[in-house]
């Protein structure tokens, strides 16, 4: 594989999809990152304008958009909502039709490295929505045969939301005062670590299969200094 990527990210308008796509900008040796989403952004940074291409879909025609899908290597997988923001039939629609057909036609278009943002507790046999369609996600993407799928299972995102979420932002306060201070990883995942794990984790050793990384491994890889594959 070259030394050089072209990443490919849907979800990017949310706080963990900006984080990364940050991440992802800074580092040189992406020199392309598409970003396919339901709205153009108007990006002021210059180094976002030069590098980004964005591709606008409607994804609940998802596949009426393969072409958008075509180009990259890597695939960053970010969609995500919440059962209070969207019910409990839209927060599936996002979470697993939204994210299956994406991954979908990320692998017809010929995706090597799959990313998909999941979360701690994710199980398809959970009595708890959330924690149930995030498992089943998971489940229907590793039928798919990915050369790679990396799942990531983050604890609670620490991050501050332009949207306001009150009782979100209470319990950040609380647990900043109190748990964070003495093992932060214990249940909390500050959002930059997130990205830049999952930034770094293109450029490990070459791995094949499907690897689930917990909070600990998170915390792991983003303390490490990316592999660099050299040109072959």
């Amino acid at each position: 594989m070259s030394g050089e990527l072209i990443a490919l990210v849907t979800g990017y308008t949310g706080e963990s999809g900006k984080a990364l796509l940050k991440e992802l900008i800074k580092n040189n040796q992406f020199k392309k990152i598409i970003l396919v989403g339901r709205r153009q952004v108007d990006y002021s940074d210059n180094e976002y304008k030069e590098k980004t291409e964005q591709r606008q879909i409607d994804f609940d025609k998802i596949d009426d958009y393969s072409e958008a899908f075509r180009g990259a290597n890597v695939h960053y997988c970010c969609l995500g909502t919440t059962r209070g923001k969207a019910g409990a039939e839209g927060f599936r629609r996002v979470d697993f039709d939204y994210i299956v057909g994406a991954a979908r036609l990320a692998k017809q278009a010929g995706c090597k490295h799959f990313h998909l943002l999941s979360s701690q507790g994710a199980n398809s046999q959970s009595l708890f929505l959330y924690t149930k369609v995030k498992g089943q996600t998971e489940t229907a993407l590793t039928q798919m045969s990915f050369e790679r799928l990396s799942i990531y299972r983050p604890a609670m995102l620490m991050v501050d939301r332009v949207e306001n979420r009150a009782f979100e932002s209470f319990a950040q306060t609380i647990v900043r005062n109190t748990v964070q201070r003495v093992a932060p990883e214990l249940i909390t995942t500050p959002i930059e670590i997130l990205a830049r794990a999952m930034c770094f984790n293109a450029f490990t050793k070459n791995q094949s299969g499907i690897e689930i990384l917990d909070n600990h491994a998170i915390f792991r890889l983003a303390e490490q200094q990316p592999f660099l594959p050299k040109d072959t």
